[in-house]
């Protein structure tokens, strides 16, 4: 191993994210890849390049993440069962982000398998979150559902934080299907996990999970209180969510308050409107946000 590289482990990739910042994380995946060119550590080297892939795809630039994936092709079948499946489950969301999820499907099963089979309960919760977010339906619940399992039984701590982020998911399975009781049940427990692991950020975007389900329950008045309660605590933490002020508009719109409705409509489209994928996604959303907060 050469001396820039030595002592590096897998845990020295994580150090590198800061999903808030891809651009930024590209930066240092790069430099981290330098270090190892030409190193023994191949397993390591050939991680890091997924990595740095992921960074790439999350600012949309997918071909360009092909394209770094791509240069470990031809050492794939020498490549240690772990580097094989994160080879797959990042190809899998360059896929899967850039549009074409069918194709996605296979890899992120094949990451999954390979996961389990190297004894990486990380990667394979991962994996299986990634198949349920392709799935739908029933199938998107069991494969939810089987990631929640592992993370409950493993004895590896981030693989048990995926709790959280799994309720979530599955309470939005509940909840487009109309089960709105059993949604509330998850959104409530995932509130409790993030509470515990001190993340105040994602706190809060739970609470806003079990706030939304409340007004479709019909609870509005209940829905409103804690949305109000939200805009608050973002206040103190100087910051401001375009869905909390989504949710205070269609709360007041409810209860026939439409002209404080219309001000949080507006203030939700000037913040949504800036998310390249709502735009992308959900353009009769934002039109929706826009016309009711110009009063139409």
């Amino acid at each position: 191993m050469t001396a820039a590289g030595r002592g590096l482990t897998t845990s020295s990739l994580d150090a590198l994210w800061d999903f808030g910042d891809p651009k930024g994380s590209e930066i240092r995946f790069r430099r981290f890849v330098q270090q190892l060119r030409g190193d023994a550590r191949r397993d390591l080297y050939a991680e890091a390049i997924t990595q740095l892939a992921r960074s790439q795809a999350l600012q949309r630039k997918f071909r360009t993440a092909h394209r770094t994936l791509e240069t470990l092709v031809p050492a794939l079948p020498k490549l240690p069962v772990r580097a094989r499946a994160r080879y797959f489950l990042e190809r899998g969301r360059v896929f899967n982000s850039g549009g074409t999820p069918r194709k996605a499907l296979p890899l992120f099963i094949s990451a999954w398998r390979l996961a389990r089979e190297s004894g990486d309960d990380v990667l394979a919760v991962d994996a299986a979150h990634m198949v349920a977010l392709v799935k739908s339906g029933a199938d998107q619940m069991r494969w939810n559902e089987r990631a929640l399992d592992l993370a409950e039984r493993s004895g590896n701590r981030r693989a048990r934080r995926w709790r959280a982020s799994l309720l979530n998911n599955i309470g939005w399975s509940q909840s487009d299907a109309g089960a709105y009781r059993q949604a509330l049940r998850s959104f409530r427990r995932a509130v409790t996990l993030r509470q515990r692991q001190g993340v105040p950020n994602e706190t809060r975007i739970a609470r806003w999970c079990v706030a939304k389900t409340l007004r479709l329950m019909g609870r509005t008045k209940q829905a409103l209180a804690m949305q109000q309660r939200l805009l608050r605590a973002y206040r103190r933490a100087r910051s401001r969510d375009g869905y909390v002020f989504e949710e205070l508009a269609e709360c007041l719109l409810t209860l026939g308050r439409t002209r404080e409705a219309r001000g949080f409509f507006r203030r939700a489209h000037a913040e949504l409107s800036k998310d390249p994928w709502l735009v992308g996604a959900e353009p009769k959303r934002l039109k929706r946000l826009r016309e009711l907060g110009a009063g139409r």
